[in-house]
Formats: C-alpha cells, sequence, structure tokens
C-alpha cells in the first residue's frame, strides 16, 4: 500500500473534487500542532530539572544552558545579518561553553527581584549575555 493511499484512508477527506488541499491542510496542522507544542524552560523547570537526579541533574542544567547561550548568540548573529543592530558583541572577549552557568545564575542573583519562577531561561541568559557583553 502506498503512503498517499494509507494517508488517504486514515484522514477522512471529501471525495468531491480534489483531495489534495485538504490533505495539505490536515497536514500543515497536524504540523503547526506539534510545532507549538515546544515551549521554553521555566527557572522552575530549570531547578526542578537539577534536584530531580542527584548524579546527572547538573549536567543536564549545564547541557540546556549551553545550548540556550549558543541559540541567542545564533540569533544575535542573525539580526546583525538581516540588517538590524547587534545586542551582544564579542568584541574579542572569549565566550566558553564552560561559563553558561555562571552568567545565568550571577543574572539571577544580580537580579533577584525581577525575575519570577515562570519566567523562561533563555529570557534570563539573553540578560545576562547583553549586560555582559555590551556593545
Amino acid at each position: 500500500m502506498s503512503a498517499m493511499r494509507l494517508i488517504r484512508e486514515l484522514v477522512v477527506l471529501p471525495r468531491t473534487g480534489g483531495s489534495w488541499p485538504w490533505l495539505f491542510i490536515a497536514v500543515s496542522v497536524c504540523w503547526l500542532t506539534l510545532a507549538g507544542a515546544a515551549n521554553a524552560m521555566s527557572i522552575r523547570e530549570l531547578r526542578a530539572l537539577e534536584k530531580s537526579d542527584k548524579r546527572q541533574g547538573p549536567e543536564y542544567v549545564q547541557y540546556y544552558l549551553i545550548g540556550a547561550m549558543e541559540g541567542a548568540m545564533e540569533a544575535s548573529t542573525q539580526t546583525v545579518r538581516a540588517g538590524g543592530k547587534a545586542l551582544i558583541c564579542l568584541s574579542g572577549r572569549r565566550l566558553e561553553p564552560r561559563m553558561a552557568r555562571s552568567l545565568f545564575y550571577a543574572e539571577l542573583k544580580r537580579n533577584a527581584g525581577l525575575y519570577e519562577a515562570d519566567m523562561p531561561v533563555e529570557l534570563v541568559l539573553v540578560n545576562a549575555l547583553t549586560t555582559a557583553y555590551t556593545c
């Protein structure tokens, strides 16, 4: 059985006229639903992740913070490529993956009253990077 025939049998499509527009709409809705399921981790979730596993919890947090930091750097680079103003400027200073954790917790400590537990980790990290690496 071909993949298209299987899809037609699984998805109820009107039998009048071409079914391709309906198939496209059905697949698009599925993709949008799945894409909307990916959310940023909150500060509360990050802390829970760290406490959930005594052995590997801190490593999971470190990996997440490194990914968020690299994502923030790439977003800043993409903004500059698109003609916008850079938010993060290294200006010859080094930024290493091991620095993600200290930048994150220093920003939380510096602005303790600003961040709530449900705020995204990425917000804190971007603010830390823009403070530490101003343009």
